[in-house]
């Protein structure tokens, strides 16, 4: 069957469109610029290709975006008196935790030190905590890219059985409550889960983001079913997702492609998150 493939980078500009229109307004009215702050520590591959994208993106739409840089053995005790400089800063209007952390740091104790007004990536446990109840303050950006890119494609929810391979805190979970708020069936998947075909081959919503090259096969996909590869992966000559496009295209009715597909959409959902924690804080200012 001829799959629809989804084309991120135009979801995505048509989302920044929309943002840089609303950013100018509210700069115009307070005579504030934008400004994020990203507080990066060590050294990732797949968190570097991020942050540089979204940083192009920024200066797209007029953010400015401030990085604080820190190796690897930080102390907990120095990221959680940044955090709470930047908390205090009235010309910061977003703060960013780039994750993953080292071992040694509390994912929790700093997220939950971010004020949920700065909150850019929407993962603080205020924020998260929101989703449950079914109150959408700011959305985790993957997930919401997720949603934006099924909205875009005139996906359905309602009745849907979906299947998210990832359980972890800023995307599995949070997309597994987002879609029981537009009454999917849910089910996730994850490294301890047996026979993982027997799983994802009878969904209508592959949602995968494991960093697995190549873990989704012909053989884990229902025909007509749609798959969202949330996955990437850097290689010594490309970047790869988790799905062997090349096979799953012909089965799929909607797929999404690495590089190209959610990437984009993620780091303009990062700037309309940005729009959101912008507007409260000049409000508040």
């Amino acid at each position: 069957m001829a799959s629809i493939i989804v084309d991120g980078r135009k979801i995505a500009d048509e989302i920044k469109r929309e943002v840089k229109i609303k950013l100018d307004e509210i700069e115009a009215i307070y005579g504030v610029t934008p400004t994020i702050a990203s507080i990066i520590i060590g050294n990732n591959s797949e968190s570097e290709i991020y942050l540089k994208l979204r940083d192009r993106t920024c200066s797209q739409v007029g953010i400015e975006s401030i990085h604080y840089s820190f190796p690897a053995n930080v102390s907990e005790k120095k990221l959680l008196e940044v955090i709470k400089e930047l908390n205090n800063d009235v010309n910061v209007h977003g703060i960013l935790l780039q994750l993953p952390l080292p071992e040694h740091l509390s994912m929790y104790r700093l997220l939950s030190t971010i004020d949920p007004i700065k909150d850019v990536e929407g993962i603080t446990p205020y924020n998260i905590g929101g989703l449950m109840t079914g109150y959408e303050r700011v959305i985790p950006c993957t997930p919401l890219a997720v949603l934006r890119i099924l909205e875009h494609e005139g996906v359905d929810l309602k009745g849907k059985n979906v299947t998210i391979v990832n359980h972890s805190s800023v995307v599995g979970k949070p997309l597994a409550i987002l879609m029981l708020n537009r009454n999917a069936t849910v089910e996730i998947c994850h490294v301890y889960t047996d026979n993982l075909k027997e799983h994802t081959r009878r969904t209508d919503i592959l949602i995968t983001a494991t960093g697995v090259p190549g873990l989704i096969t012909s053989k884990h996909v229902k025909e007509g079913a749609v798959v969202i590869d949330v996955g990437i992966t850097k290689t010594d000559d490309r970047v790869v997702g988790d799905v062997v496009f090349d096979e799953v295209k012909d089965i799929a009715s909607i797929i999404t492609p690495v590089p190209g597909g959610v990437g984009p959409v993620t780091i303009a959902c990062s700037i309309e998150n940005m729009l959101k924690t912008y507007r409260k804080c000049v409000k508040k200012r």
